[in-house]
């Protein structure tokens, strides 16, 4: 009887677990833009019948496990219609959507936000998205569009100083941020020496900018990922857009190559201000001018493969006469394969080259100069949707860099120079990560996950040796630092391992639903980064050398913890957000006074390794819907950095003491506002103000041989004074745009409205006449009007 009992008791539960194993299947497909079948990231699907959502990942699939039935199914994306299918769910199904856009303006674009209210359940914090179509409506200086610059509007984002290179996240410095087009590494996202970036608008696809909580996948820099994607080119009709400025234009060409599979994308701009000083027949030898180009080709192999090439080319040229010419700029290739396994396994793996150029023709000395950096990137990632309430994300990736510092060859036979070769570097960081996206219950989500990274210092190379491994040493009678003199040298062969790290970088990302419009969430990261930019500007410029850690130089750590509270209200309307973080930073470099960076082929000489700190609280309200839509952010930072004695008698800068970084800014407000009058006009405004960055003044003097010498006070004890701009724009959209394939629109904007003489430095120099030193302040921009034309067809 029992035996029998048992038996009846396992055919039931096996009945059970099969059909309950049954009962479930798998809703997965790609989300596209019905006009031009580009993929769409971030795209909302609602199941309204459990109040269940997913979202597109950035290559533009979604994949969730429902129980067996009938559903409604909602796709919704931001600047586009929502669409609806009625879905008898009783087998594993794949479902795709076309949307189509809700408007039919000239800055229609795939890309938009998935929306700007702030994501109650997901863990991401510390995040911002920025739609084309948003940046497009910021007032910008000469009317070029600017995505750099429309990051500086976030909370937690400042930069140098106006006309200054890069941009700084919670104190962190420009070449801590992770630049990202299309996987590829930028290492120098400026042209014109920072007036403009090199991201042309038209060809971008989407673009996400993290400042803490970052995702395992991510690794090799310290402050923050800036991830950009270009579009993938219409592949059911041909288009073209462009606009034409007062200094540069551009034109974006895409279309199908086999209509519905494969499609192309080519857009180019150039600036063109350097022909009106050929008109000069003083300047006519000058040139100052930029161009790029964006190219990618895609092709859908079948329902399960699609395949994707893209490149970017820039280039920045600036000459005075024939005697000095300096060219620089980025180029990058990705070669990507996105393949789905199953309709729960997607993947993707990609073949990357990055090479940063800086090129110096002194034709007056009779050299020039060639640097860069170079690097080829492997990569394979897989997101792995395992049920609805978890899923799985790993992979790896290898990179190997080479480091040209800087390669000097004669102009010509009779200059007299002989040629020499900065010694080369080589090294290779391979890395691999797992991270898992994990819903507890309905109030609590979870991310969390580990990469571990490794890095190598390889040869060919020649190694200094020191006494007691110290290349700088501390002269305590004159209290100042000092090069140390190499007791020998230590060849390594080609790929010889010099040094070699290994870190572990752990992700926790954590969110606690409160109610269905707030939340409280929480995250903390650790990231590594084995390259060093040698600078001691403020911003970044063309001539500064990126370095790999090695026995002297070693890796930059950054951890940093973050707390925010996140609400909707007034029906989605309106979203607030508040975070607040603590970052540190360990073997931060500084450098010595005195230090000499350019041509340096022992720069452990004139380095120290300190450290940073840096927290603040961000404030961020935001209006999602309306005619008048926009924000308001503020920052209340500290950024500092110390570098302590080595030794008990040993000072260390400023005394060892703590002291301002050069990216400290107490105070950032920035508020910007889109207000569309009518379909024929809408207007623009964004207000900028910022505390004064941090320098160094002198704070006497003293006269050696008849010259007055200024003697300097503390490291960054002074400040420049406060930065502020208002900035206007107008658009207008002819009604006829909407009867004709043409369609067309005038951009007038006003740049620094009220005339701001910003101070871009403050420099002393010698009064010739009371023989005293004098600050002289340098601005470069006052009001600046500007018109464009954009267009399309």
């Amino acid at each position: 009887m029992f035996s029998k009992s048992v038996k009846t008791l396992i055919i039931v539960l096996f009945i059970s677990f099969n059909s309950f194993a049954q009962s479930k299947y798998t809703l997965s497909g790609s989300i596209t833009d019905g006009r031009s079948n580009e993929t769409l990231i971030a795209v909302n699907l609602y199941i309204s019948e459990l109040n269940a959502t997913v979202s597109t990942n950035q290559y533009g699939f979604y994949s969730i496990t429902l129980p067996e039935g009938k559903y409604t199914v909602i796709a919704s994306y931001l600047g586009y219609e929502t669409n609806t299918k009625n879905i008898n769910l009783s087998t594993n199904l794949r479902l795709n959507f076309a949307l189509l856009s809700s408007g039919e303006e000239l800055q229609e674009v795939v890309i938009t936000d998935n929306s700007k209210k702030s994501n109650i359940r997901s863990t991401e914090m510390s995040v911002n998205k920025l739609s084309i179509s948003s940046i497009k409506k910021m007032p910008v200086v000469l009317g070029e569009v600017d995505v750099i610059k429309s990051l500086l509007l976030l909370p937690g984002v400042t930069n140098a100083g106006e006309g200054a290179s890069g941009f700084n996240v919670r104190g962190g410095g420009a070449d801590q941020n992770l630049i990202l087009l299309d996987e590829a590494t930028i290492f120098n996202s400026s042209h014109v020496f920072g007036f403009f970036s090199v991201f042309n608008p038209d060809a971008i696809k989407d673009l996400k900018l993290y400042k803490g909580g970052i995702p395992a996948n991510f690794g090799g820099r310290a402050a923050s990922v800036l991830d950009i994607y270009q579009k993938d080119g219409n592949s059911k009709s041909f288009h073209a857009n462009g606009g034409i400025g007062l200094i540069s234009s551009r034109l974006l060409l895409e279309g199908p190559i086999v209509k519905d599979k494969g499609s192309f994308l080519i857009g180019g701009r150039s600036s063109y201000a350097h022909l009106f000083l050929k008109l000069s027949e003083k300047n006519k030898d000058n040139s100052a001018y930029f161009y790029d180009l964006n190219a990618k080709l895609s092709y859908k192999l079948n329902p399960n493969n699609n395949l994707y090439f893209s490149g970017y080319f820039g280039r920045d040229v600036f000459a005075i006469s024939k005697s000095f010419s300096n060219t620089y700029g980025n180029t990058t290739l990705n070669l990507r394969w996105n393949h789905l396994f199953s309709d729960k396994l997607f993947s993707n793996f990609s073949l990357i080259y990055s090479d940063y150029y800086y090129g110096l023709d002194l034709n007056f000395i009779g050299f020039k100069w060639d640097s860069g950096i170079k690097n080829y990137n492997i990569k394979y990632d897989f997101k792995n949707y395992i049920s609805d309430n978890f899923k799985l994300s790993y992979g790896v990736n290898a990179i190997y860099y080479s480091f040209n510092p800087g390669t000097i060859k004669p102009s010509d036979e009779e200059s007299g120079i002989n040629p020499d070769q900065l010694d080369k570097k080589y090294a290779f960081e391979p890395a691999l990560y797992i991270s898992a996206e994990h819903d507890l219950s309905e109030k609590i989500a979870l991310t969390y996950g580990l990469r571990y990274s490794l890095f190598y210092r390889l040869g060919q190379s020649t190694l200094n040796l020191y006494e007691n491994d110290n290349p700088v040493i501390f002269n305590s009678d004159q209290q100042i630092y000092e090069k140390a003199t190499p007791i020998g040298t230590k060849f390594y062969d080609k790929n010889k391992v010099l040094k070699s790290f290994d870190n572990l970088e752990p992700r926790l990302a954590v969110s606690y639903k409160l109610s269905n419009d707030e939340a409280i969430k929480a995250s903390y990261n650790r990231m590594v980064q084995y390259l060093q930019l040698i600078s001691n500007t403020s911003s970044p410029t063309p001539l500064d050398i990126w370095m790999p850690s090695d026995n002297y130089i070693k890796p930059q750590i950054a951890d940093q913890v973050a707390l925010g509270y996140f609400r909707n209200f007034d029906n989605n309307k309106y979203s607030l957000e508040v975070e607040t973080y603590y970052k540190k930073v360990q073997n931060r470099l500084d450098y010595i006074d005195g230090a000499d960076l350019i041509a340096n082929d022992a720069i452990e000489q004139v380095i120290l390794n300190g450290r940073m700190r840096s927290y603040g609280l961000e404030v961020m309200l935001r209006k999602n819907e309306g005619r008048l839509n926009g924000w308001i952010s503020y920052t209340l930072s500290k950024s500092e950095q110390q570098t302590p004695g080595r030794t008990a008698d040993e000072l260390g800068i400023n005394n060892g003491e703590w002291y301002r970084s050069i990216y400290d800014k107490t105070h950032n407000i920035a508020v910007t506002a889109s207000y569309q009058q009518s379909k024929k006009w809408t207007y623009g405004a964004n207000f900028a103000l910022q505390t004064g960055q941090p320098v160094t003044y002198p704070n006497g003097q003293y006269s050696y041989l008849g010259v007055i010498i200024p003697n300097y006070g503390l490291r960054n004890d002074n400040r420049l004074p406060t930065y502020h701009h208002l900035d206007v724009s107008a658009t207008l959209t002819p009604t006829k745009n909407q009867d004709r394939n043409w369609k067309g629109e005038w951009v007038f904007s006003i740049y620094n409205l009220y005339n701001r003489k910003n101070a871009a430095s403050i420099n002393f120099s010698q009064n010739l006449d009371t023989g005293g030193n004098e600050a002289v302040k340098t601005s470069i921009f006052g009001i600046v009007p500007a018109v464009s034309y954009n267009f399309k067809f």
